[in-house]
């Protein structure tokens, strides 16, 4: 099963603090264990949102909003993509994780869609192009 584990923004994040040294060690222990593992797939920190763009859709049109953005709660600092065998294992690793932030802080794990999530609406023709596009970027054939 992979999952996206995301790292919600802080007030110290969206300030554009940078993690002190000894943080920066722990993370860097801690992503060390899950690639040992083979858990860790990929994963990054991101700037604050003063540094983002949104764009809004509706019908047609589309409106580019420029960050900062409100509700840091519900902002994101960074992710991992993980493969793990279900998500009892995804959240056992997050509980080892360091506290991402100086201040509390939350780990959200959300599970990807798998194809057979998609059912019939995933037709044949469809599959055939979804790995045609994975095995140009390198990857395996996931949706």
């Amino acid at each position: 099963m992979r999952v996206m584990v995301i790292v919600k923004a802080s007030p110290e994040s969206e300030a554009g603090k940078m993690p002190s040294t000894e943080l920066m060690a722990a993370m860097g222990n801690y992503n060390e264990e899950l690639v040992k593992a083979g858990i860790m797939k990929g994963g990054d920190g991101l700037h604050p949102s003063s540094r983002g763009k949104r764009v809004r859709f509706s019908g047609q049109s589309r409106a580019v909003i420029d960050g900062p953005f409100a509700e840091t709660k519900e902002l994101i600092a960074g992710y991992w993509v993980w493969e793990v065998k279900d998500m009892d294992e995804a959240v056992a690793w997050v509980k080892r994780c360091p506290n991402p932030m100086e201040s509390d802080s939350e780990i959200e794990i959300r599970p990807f869609f798998e194809a057979a999530d998609f059912g019939e609406a995933f037709t044949p023709e469809l599959q055939a192009q979804e790995e045609r596009l994975r095995q140009q970027l390198g990857g395996e054939t996931r949706i």
